[in-house]
Order: C-alpha cells, then structure tokens, then sequence
C-alpha cells in the first residue's frame, strides 16, 4: 500500500522539476543565443534604416512678398518624387544693386520668362540676393518638388537656384549669397539623396540638353547650369564657387 506524500515531500519534488527546466533552457540558450548562427542570421537580415541628412529650413521670402503675378494660362504645378540634384545658375542682370530693387527686378525676370518665352512662370524655383535673401521663384510651395523650366531636359528632380547677378570671370560672388546657397541647397536636397559632395544619375528628357533624350547623365549633385546645357550660365566665378558651396550644404547636414 502507498502511503500519501507529505506537503513537504511534494515541495521538494516540485523544486527538482523546475530546477531541471532551468537547467535545460540555459543548455539550449547557449546553442542558439546571440553566438549561434540563428542569431548571426537575424541580425544580417534584419532591415537597415536609411540615414537621413537635411539642414534647417532658411527663411524663404514668398510670392506674394515680390508681387509675382500669375498668368491666367497657366498650368498646375508639376512635381517629382524627390529632389536629387541643384543646378546653379546666374540671371544675368546687373550686379552693384540695392537689395532693396530685388522685387521689381524679380517681376521683370518673371514677365521675360512668362510671357516673353512662354513658360507661363518664372523658370528658377528659388532666387538669391547679393545680400543672402531667398525668394520663392516658380509657383507650386517651397517645401515640394516642383519641377520647374530652368535648364533643358534635366528639370525634373532637380531644383533650379538662380544667383541674381552676373559672375563671368572676374566677378566677385558676394559671401552672403554662397551662404544662403548652400543653406538652401542643404534644405532642400532628399535627405536620404546623395552627398551634396557627390554626383547623380538623371536621365535627360530632351535632345537640348548635352545629353541626348532617354540617356543617363552622371553629374555632380550641386551643378552648374553649364554642366547639362550648353551655356556659360551660371559663369565662371559662380562656378569655381560651386565645390565651395557643396562642402558647405554638406556640414549643414551634418555629414
């Protein structure tokens, strides 16, 4: 006959049991913990989260501060899915201004591009004073991609920044100005896009460009006007400041 364990005797037991799980679990921990190849392989396939660099938004001065008039013609804005490039350009206009005229010489810059070559809008997304002043330029918001009219076939997905002067050989470019570039370039480049230092893959969309349509073109991500087109734009001073400006919007997404 079984005598009838004791509360005592069925603790022990119980202890025994579990201490023989513990030792199990340690045992097969060791054979598949962080140094086991399941381990190794989880983390090789675990998902690696793009970087993202973005300097801080300038202060943008808008259309309506500069009086751009709006043509009745006019389609809506298009956009890209991201901006992976800045061309630079010059307008060509008269340097030695008072900032303060940068308004009246934005309308007429607006109504040769509107009207005189019937882009219905100013073709640069954003201008820049000798003083460091931003000015929105086409119409479509600032924090977008609008894909604007300022160089052939290599409009989409690149912002078209014009300095507002001329910088031939010789010129001087204005501290200020190379400033806000690279602040706005910093700003508005994809953050998880190239290094401003570093060169792009575009593919033209017009047999204008130095690139025939439908072929791939590798240019640096901060380019002159001059780079896809053939001019002088955005002249020879601005453009020996461009690698200047590219290190510059690079420490302002802190690369």
């Amino acid at each position: 006959m079984r005598l009838p364990r004791t509360r005592k005797a069925r603790a022990a037991t119980s202890l025994a049991v579990l201490g023989s799980l513990v030792a199990t679990s340690l045992v097969l921990g060791q054979s598949s913990g962080p140094s086991g190849p399941g381990a190794s392989e989880s983390r090789s396939t675990s998902p690696q989260r793009a970087a993202r660099h973005q300097g801080p938004r300038p202060a943008i001065v808008p259309r309506t501060a500069w009086h751009a008039e709006a043509v009745s013609t006019a389609p809506a804005a298009r956009y890209a899915p991201a901006v992976r490039a800045a061309v630079i350009h010059h307008t060509s206009t008269p340097n030695g201004y008072d900032c303060r005229s940068v308004p009246a010489t934005l309308r007429d810059l607006y109504a040769g591009h509107a009207y005189g070559r019937d882009w219905d809008d100013i073709g640069y997304n954003f201008l820049v004073d000798a003083c460091g002043t931003i000015y929105e330029g086409r119409a479509g918001g600032v924090d977008r991609a609008v894909i604007g009219a300022h160089t052939k076939g290599l409009n989409e997905g690149t912002v078209g920044i014009a300095a507002i002067g001329t910088f031939s050989a010789g010129a001087e470019v204005p501290e200020p100005m190379l400033d806000a570039i690279a602040r706005l370039v910093a700003w508005k480049l994809d953050p998880a896009g190239a290094d401003p230092r570093g060169t792009v893959t575009l593919v033209s969309t017009s047999d204008e460009s130095r690139f025939a349509e439908g072929t791939t073109a590798v240019l640096p991500v901060v380019s002159g006007h001059m780079d896809g087109y053939a001019t002088r734009c955005p002249g020879a001073a601005l453009y020996a400041k461009l690698p200047d400006i590219s290190a510059r919007a690079a420490r302002l997404q802190r690369r």
